[in-house]
């Protein structure tokens, strides 16, 4: 007996997944079956009506009955399945090949679903925070290889864009984008406010300890060029022993107040400096007269003929020294960012507000990708399913969900069968 189904055997399926000639195999061993015992509920009951109508017992009107209910429930059925994919018998019944005809409905009723129940900020916010992001990455990045590898994929992307780009380009940016839009805005008040955040910072106290630190060291290695300095200064009238006595004398003093000066954070040198540059930052912020004396200095700085040789070279040597930072796997900088990432990871790992913060920053982030891109996001089903064949796209559905399908076919008629059975039994008592 044919399937009803109307498959014909060696028809082409759908092609491109691993898992094809399974689903395929397994949709034809469940058809078989489907359409075997719709085969064997005929033959039972041409059997048994045959035999029942001929004088047989009386149970053989009973399972004639079940047979009779079965082949209907296994034929409803198989209407029912066979009408959702192509007509059944090839006949151009009224709601039938459903898929193929209203596949563009359906795939934007998909989309229209995954963008409502799988795409919400809530949906989204929930499946990323049960990841566990900060524990998850803090974990892989707080081990050495991990940080390293890392580092050494950075480094090697960073060599390559900055090995790659171009002298001229570069500069011609920087003079034609970058330039244009520093000299169009005013210096002094920006230079005033960034001198007032440094203040604020004490920032400023760190380069003082450093050129006091230098001065110091500078003092005590050269004490003949200081004295040599001093003894150029004095007149010539006075008597040499004097002039040594004053600049060895003047030699102590100086190591005595550079010493000073650095051993004490609250020196009045310090003060001084630290008034001096809160007043001038005040003035860069309010003084239009200063304000313009910087614009006339900005002017002749950035109308300099050598300022494009000059971002040349800074350029160069810029990248000279990138070049050298991000290619050296055991230089400093390459060593400390390892140090630094394994560090963060460990972080990320053990600090519960660290955590949490980079937790919520990650469902932030995700929820407002989605929230951004969803719709592009959900109609690629609605466009995918679109571009496909009409017949294809049935093959494609049907190859995996048909297997499934064929349970409906053998449940209609083994439930048939029974309610049949129930039906010819109830009418026999009543009757």
């Amino acid at each position: 007996m044919s399937d009803p189904a109307g498959y014909r055997e060696g028809a082409e399926l759908p092609r491109g997944t691993a898992d094809e000639p399974e689903l395929r195999q397994g949709l034809r061993r469940m058809r078989i079956i489907a359409t075997g015992l719709l085969a064997a509920v005929v033959t039972v009951y041409l059997v048994t009506q045959g035999w029942h109508s001929h004088g047989g017992p009386a149970w053989a009107g009973y399972v004639a009955a079940a047979a009779e209910a079965g082949v209907v429930g296994a034929l409803a059925d198989w209407f029912a399945v066979t009408a959702l994919f192509r007509h059944p018998l090839g006949l151009p019944i009224p709601h039938t090949a459903i898929i193929p005809h209203r596949k563009d409905a359906l795939g934007r009723g998909l989309e229209t679903f995954v963008s409502t129940h799988f795409l919400a900020e809530d949906v989204i916010r929930e499946k990323v925070d049960g990841v566990g992001v900060s524990a998850r990455v803090g974990a892989w990045l707080r081990q050495p290889a991990h940080a390293e590898r890392v580092t050494t994929e950075v480094a090697e992307r960073l060599t390559s864009v900055i090995a790659g780009m171009n002298d001229d380009l570069v500069r011609e940016i920087v003079e034609k984008a970058v330039l244009p839009r520093v000299v169009e805005r005013p210096w002094a008040g920006v230079l005033g406010m960034a001198l007032q955040r440094v203040l604020d910072d004490s920032l400023h106290h760190r380069l003082v300890d450093v050129l006091v630190a230098e001065i110091q060291d500078w003092l005590v290695h050269n004490p003949d060029t200081f004295v040599r300095l001093v003894l150029d200064q004095a007149p010539s009238w006075t008597p040499q022993w004097l002039d040594e006595a004053v600049a060895a004398k003047a030699y102590d003093k100086a190591l005595e107040a550079v010493a000073q000066l650095r051993a004490d954070p609250e020196h009045r040198i310090r003060q001084a400096i630290d008034r001096f540059l809160g007043d001038f930052a005040a003035r860069l912020r309010t003084d239009p007269e200063l304000g313009e004396q910087v614009e006339q200095l900005k002017g002749r700085l950035l109308g300099h003929p050598e300022v494009g040789r000059a971002v040349s070279a800074i350029w160069a040597t810029t990248r000279t020294i990138l070049l050298d930072l991000a290619g050296d796997p055991r230089g400093t900088a390459r060593v400390r960012a390892t140090d630094e990432l394994a560090a963060f990871g460990a972080r990320l790992a053990t600090d519960p507000q660290l955590g949490r913060t980079v937790d919520r920053g990650a469902a932030d982030l995700a929820t407002r990708a989605v929230a951004r891109y969803k719709r592009d996001i959900a109609a690629i089903i609605g466009d995918t399913v679109a571009s496909w064949e009409p017949a294809e796209t049935s093959r494609r559905i049907e190859l995996h969900v048909g297997r499934d399908l064929q349970f409906i076919r053998i449940n209609g008629t083994v439930v048939g069968a029974l309610v049949g059975l129930v039906i010819h039994a109830l009418t026999d008592l009543v009757f």
